[in-house]
């Protein structure tokens, strides 16, 4: 099952806090022998009914939130896998935001503004589809767009040095840590495709008339930049990836595998926390068992209370009556 570490072996897959990566060396393909695509899309639908069982164990404790990032090259297979794991998910418990480039109003604030906006409250999950990190990301390999952020004293190419980018991993380190302090559970997943792969699935955009819609000429220019990002991903996972908010580079070529990984990772997070059903206090219990008593003594289809619960004046004295005796009272 989704916690059985012969069959996904998380700690391959997680960042270790202070381990400096490339992503060179980390496999885009599923290199083990235990699992096929049939084995992982079954173990992926079992897996599913066990994280809708949890979540409502989330929601009803209250206690933590849930935030899990995605980042990735494009046709990494980001929106692919939030929709065939979270389907099992109570949408009313599940809010999925998708960061594009930020907008004027969005520029005028800093950097973490928007995507603080769309933080989980206790008891719910936020999926960001892109996130914060793209503020280490694509504007490291476009830093002439951090000049649209109107920034004190960063007036010029010059000014956005090494020293920039370490104060923008401490302030990302620092949101993150404040986050986690307050009951907020943070996994972020870097899906992991070769430049091959993702070749293959462009063409497959181009190509096939109902995926027409998916592919960008922007998306192409960016792969021109593919060594720059991957030099800006290796540098920002290895910055931020810490014990309390860690990275997880999953192989991201086969999608099957890809999907399951990303679940047994959600699937343990949720069982470390030890979630349970709240207990009620004794005097609750004994007004719940007063509602279950006045439930069963209903009346069938006549809207009427059980005659242990209603009652009429008869001189000083309440006395209890039955439907039929009620009425002739009336008719009195």
């Amino acid at each position: 099952m989704l916690t059985d570490e012969k069959i996904i072996q998380i700690k391959k897959y997680q960042v270790k806090a202070n381990k400096k990566i490339r992503l060179k060396n980390y496999s885009t393909r599923y290199d083990g022998k235990t699992l096929n695509k049939d084995d992982a899309t079954r173990l992926l639908e079992l897996g599913r009914a066990h994280l809708a069982e949890i979540q409502d164990k989330l929601y009803a404790h209250n206690r933590y939130s849930v935030l899990i990032i995605f980042q990735a090259m494009d046709a990494a297979g980001k929106d692919g896998a939030i929709k065939h794991i979270m389907s099992g998910f109570n949408p009313l418990g599940v809010k999925v935001y998708s960061f594009k480039s930020p907008s004027p109003q969005e520029l005028d604030h800093d950097f973490f503004w928007r995507h603080a906006k769309a933080l989980p409250a206790r008891g719910e999950i936020a999926i960001h589809n892109r996130s914060h990190y793209e503020n280490v990301l694509v504007t490291r390999v476009h830093p002439e767009w951090i000049l649209n952020e109107n920034i004190p004293a960063i007036d010029s190419l010059r000014k956005i040095d090494h020293n920039f980018w370490e104060s923008r991993f401490k302030q990302i380190r620092r949101f993150e840590k404040n986050l986690t302090d307050n009951g907020t559970i943070i996994m972020k997943f870097f899906l992991h495709v070769s430049r091959k792969e993702q070749k293959k699935r462009f063409l497959e955009r181009i190509e096939d008339p109902t995926k027409n819609w998916k592919f960008s000429l922007a998306d192409l220019k960016e792969r021109g930049f593919w060594d720059h990002y991957q030099e800006a991903y290796s540098e920002a996972i290895s910055a931020t990836s810490t014990q309390h908010a860690p990275w997880f580079v999953i192989p991201a070529d086969d999608k099957w595998f890809a999907r399951l990984a990303i679940a047994s990772v959600i699937y343990r997070k949720f069982e470390e926390l030890d979630l349970s059903y709240p207990t009620v206090s004794e005097a609750q219990k004994v007004a719940l068992q007063k509602a279950r008593m006045q439930l069963l003594g209903e009346s069938e289809g006549d809207g009427t209370l059980p005659t242990a619960t209603r009652r009429i004046s008869k001189g000083k004295r309440q006395v209890p009556v039955t439907a039929a005796k009620a009425k002739r009272v009336r008719r009195k």
